[in-house]
């Protein structure tokens, strides 16, 4: 089975950054996150080969298959989509009225752990919805 490593995905002030959870020296940065995802394979990369040119210890997390997991905080999520989700939208598939919706995506409000996977589970939801509709 293959490790996970989980990427912390946060905004930046002009773009997003990302981390490793528990792996100190790998970061990027990107402006979507296709563009994260790309870019964090290739800082691994870059690491492993660095560390490899320079007879350093590479983290054993790196070591052999691993799958990369992104983690997004709310904020973060609600301003990226901003575009494409309206309030109200996610409103109908969260049950989380846009009131408290705009406390999160502002900021003001960390939205408690069951309202995250309420969240996460109706966006997930949709994701499989969409996925299997052909047009």
């Amino acid at each position: 089975m293959d490790r996970q490593l989980t990427v912390i995905i946060e905004k930046a002030d002009n773009n997003y950054s990302a981390y490793i959870d528990g792996i100190d020296g790998i970061v990027t940065t990107g402006n979507s996150i296709d563009e994260i995802k790309k870019n964090m394979v290739e800082a691994i990369e870059l690491y492993v080969e660095t560390c490899k040119e320079l007879d350093l210890e590479c983290p054993e997390e790196l070591e052999g298959d691993y799958q990369l997991n992104f983690k997004m905080d709310v904020k973060s999520l609600l301003e990226f989509y901003s575009g494409i989700f309206t309030k109200a939208g996610l409103e109908r598939i969260t049950g989380i009225n846009q009131k408290q919706l705009w406390h999160y995506a502002s900021g003001n409000r960390n939205p408690r752990p069951e309202q995250k996977i309420k969240i996460e589970t109706a966006l997930h939801k949709l994701g499989e919805d969409l996925l299997s509709i052909n047009l």
